[in-house]
């Protein structure tokens, strides 16, 4: 069976209802699309709001422009992760973002320092990554270890993974003619026997070191890495990154096209609700060529007003060799300006805490109550940071025998109150009726 066959079952599982994949012909256009993005001024750099487009510098606040030679973990961590600003950061593949060790003391003239400087210009960083050597298309193709490794491209209709192998896939990614192809996007790769040398390929930037996910063990935690092997015009719709995680994405080949929405705008304004016409598909390269001007089309006309209340986006193109840090909350879309391989991961940190655990304890019961036990080992200040989460918004987690135990005595506490009231100030209290008047901690926890 040829991978035009595998591909066609692929893309049957994945999107059934679809019959032709290319009937929007953006095969065609979309080269004339990409040149434009690719020729605008300042790498592309654009933000919009409610008074107009404009081009900015990549200087600019919003996404910061970092270097990994000059960023210690430190300032990225007090200057822009802690502030929630999302950044682009180069020379992370290269090795620069660890720290090198000090020049030789006898290096004191500045002529010494000068040239010892240039010469670690001049030498690969020991901790450079190997992905910027076998991740490239051509060693993809003919990789011992990966071509035969099935990979997840989609998923069908009850959110089971559609695989294809890596040969096929590559072959399928230089000569498919659809409008929105199918994506490599997969995050079980290290439960293979083969693919998982692909850890051995790159390492996590030294700035998001941190990640309080890893407590609960690999087995427990929701998945939070992807390899990305993307044809052009493949990407990924508007959302937001599960759990309050922030991410970053690092692009090892080609070239992407992000836009970001700051976290306060809606999700219906952000996707375009009442703005795509019944026949017309919501892909990536649909709402980046398409919803995407309508939506800042909207905004202009409404002049800030309604839901365009403080609308703003920004754009910017990610080359390869760099890293996009997204913050919580932030809302993103990006498409594949070209063809593309790169790798991502969600986080967290003691930074993006107290968001992460809100949606954590109900979104993951289980693993939340299993976190805050390890948290209660290994941080014991987040232990009581999430408590008094908790507290504050009068939750109380089904699994925490603690927090159990505090409503319990809570409710010991008010009943005791109770008895020790006059029998006519505690009927007149409690409005003749001595169950009306329940606290809410003793509803929760009543049958």
């Amino acid at each position: 069976m040829g991978w035009r066959t595998k591909a066609e079952k692929a893309k049957k599982g994945h999107r059934p209802s679809l019959k032709d994949w290319s009937c929007d012909g953006f095969y065609k256009s979309f080269p004339a699309y990409a040149e434009r993005i690719l020729g605008l001024p300042n790498m592309g750099y654009q933000h919009f709001c409610t008074k107009g487009e404009m081009y900015h510098s990549c200087h600019d606040t919003i996404p910061a422009r970092l270097d990994a030679k000059y960023t210690s973990p430190k300032e990225f961590h007090d200057r822009y992760e802690a502030k929630g600003i999302p950044c682009v950061i180069t020379n992370i593949p290269q090795g620069y973002d660890v720290p090198r060790p000090p020049p030789p003391r006898h290096s004191s003239s500045f002529e010494e320092k000068k040239d010892a400087d240039n010469d670690e210009d001049d030498i690969q960083s020991p901790h450079r990554w190997r992905a910027l050597e076998r991740w490239r298309l051509d060693e993809l193709q003919d990789d011992p270890d990966l071509r035969e490794r099935a990979l997840k491209c989609g998923e069908d209709d009850d959110e089971r993974s559609i695989k294809m192998k890596l040969k096929h896939f590559m072959r399928y990614l230089h000569n498919n003619i659809d409008d929105s192809p199918l994506y490599i996007f997969d995050s079980s790769f290290d439960e293979d026997r083969l693919a998982k040398r692909l850890l051995e390929d790159y390492r996590v930037p030294s700035y998001f070191k941190e990640d309080l996910f890893h407590l609960v063990g690999e087995r427990r935690r929701p998945p939070y890495r992807w390899f990305l092997v993307g044809p052009e015009r493949s990407g990924t719709c508007i959302h937001i990154d599960p759990l309050a995680t922030s991410a970053w994405n690092t692009l090892i080949v080609g070239k992407k096209r992000w836009v970001l929405f700051p976290p306060y705008l809606s999700k219906s304004t952000v996707k375009g609700k009442g703005l795509i016409k019944k026949d017309e598909d919501d892909e990536a390269v649909h709402y980046f060529t398409t919803i995407l001007p309508r939506i800042k089309n909207e905004a202009f006309k409404s002049g800030g007003t309604g839901r365009y209340e403080n609308f703003e986006c920004y754009e910017f193109t990610q080359y390869q060799g760099e890293t996009v840090f997204i913050p919580n909350g932030w809302w993103h879309a990006v498409l594949n300006l070209t063809h593309t391989v790169g790798i991502t991961q969600n986080f967290c940190s003691q930074r993006n805490f107290d968001q992460v655990w809100v949606k954590t304890r109900s979104g993951r019961k289980k693993m939340a109550y299993k976190w805050l036990q390890k948290l209660q080992d290994s941080y014991p200040h987040l232990a009581r940071r999430a408590r008094e989460l908790n507290h504050r918004d009068g939750f109380v987690m089904k699994y925490d025998d603690e927090a159990t135990r505090q409503v319990e005595t809570s409710n010991r506490d008010v009943k005791q109150s109770q008895l020790q009231q006059p029998n006519d100030s505690y009927m007149k209290n409690s409005f003749l009726c001595p169950t009306a008047k329940r606290s809410k901690i003793d509803r929760i926890v009543s049958p």
